[in-house]
């Protein structure tokens, strides 16, 4: 469960409208000793910063700030820049989130959001679904790059009927394969609902609308099919590799065995002859 600072968990930013964006900043953000006075969670780690604006930062890599100037972001980022494992920028997602206590909360055109209000609680469950966006963003685009690597060797083997003689670059892909599956499944946990949603379960709607705008659970399956498909690829290849070596090295065995023979047949030879 969130563990919150403030026990009604309800405290709403002041305000009837922020942009919150979601920042990929690498692999790994170490946020062990990072506790401060102003935690309102501490899985994930989340605080007020700024003169008015919130963070929250995963563990996956991706931090998200909500009503934070370009020198306030860029502050944050500055001073967990140490933090940041496999550091790297590119992938993001924006979205502006406005209070209608009356309204439904929906997702409205333009990159918008409706929410009832701008509490911590709702922040935490918007956060979550763009943390998770941005990271699926990486995979996929990673996943694809194999799949451009990978095609190929499939390419080579349906021309010449016979698998590329590059076993190295076959296992540095399944390799690449499991590095993915481990961080889909494992680290960003894509089908977790956010804890805050045991104490809130009345924002159960909200994180649903959200999950299915930004469609996680389809690219997740998606993700993995095409895991799947190139470890398949990758063994099958590897296989076929394995399989020609065994029977390279059948005839090698023979050939020593036909050579030793015939040795011994010319030293029978020489011998009955002097």
């Amino acid at each position: 469960m969130v563990e919150t600072i403030n026990s009604s968990g309800t405290t709403a930013i002041s305000r009837q409208a922020l942009t919150a964006r979601a920042l990929l900043l690498g692999e790994r953000i170490d946020t062990d000793g990072l506790e401060r006075a102003d935690l309102v969670s501490t899985a994930p780690l989340a605080f007020h910063a700024g003169q008015s604006g919130f963070a929250v930062l995963y563990r996956f890599g991706v931090a998200v700030l909500f009503g934070l100037s370009p020198l306030e972001e860029d502050e944050i980022v500055n001073k967990i820049g140490l933090r940041v494992a496999g550091a790297s920028r590119g992938d993001d997602e924006t979205l502006i989130i406005e209070a209608t206590p009356d309204g439904e909360e929906k997702a409205l055109p333009d990159g918008r959001l409706a929410a009832k209000d701008l509490s911590e609680a709702r922040l935490l469950v918007i956060a979550d679904v763009l943390a998770k966006s941005v990271a699926l963003a990486r995979d996929e685009r990673r996943v694809n790059a194999v799949f451009d690597t990978i095609e190929p060797f499939a390419a080579e083997l349906a021309a010449r009927g016979s698998p590329p003689w590059k076993r190295k670059s076959m296992l540095e892909l399944m390799g690449q394969t499991l590095l993915v599956r481990h961080r889909v499944s494992g680290r960003v946990a894509v089908d977790d609902k956010p804890d805050v949603l045991w104490d809130r379960p009345d924002l159960e709607r909200l994180y649903a609308r959200l999950e299915d705008e930004y469609e996680l659970t389809p690219r997740a399956r998606t993700l993995n099919a095409k895991i799947d498909v190139i470890g398949e690829t990758a063994r099958a290849l590897t296989d076929l590799i394995d399989a020609a070596r065994s029977v390279r090295l059948e005839w090698t065995i023979i050939i020593l065995i036909a050579m030793e023979i015939i040795l011994t047949l010319f030293q029978m030879w020489v011998a009955r002859t002097s």
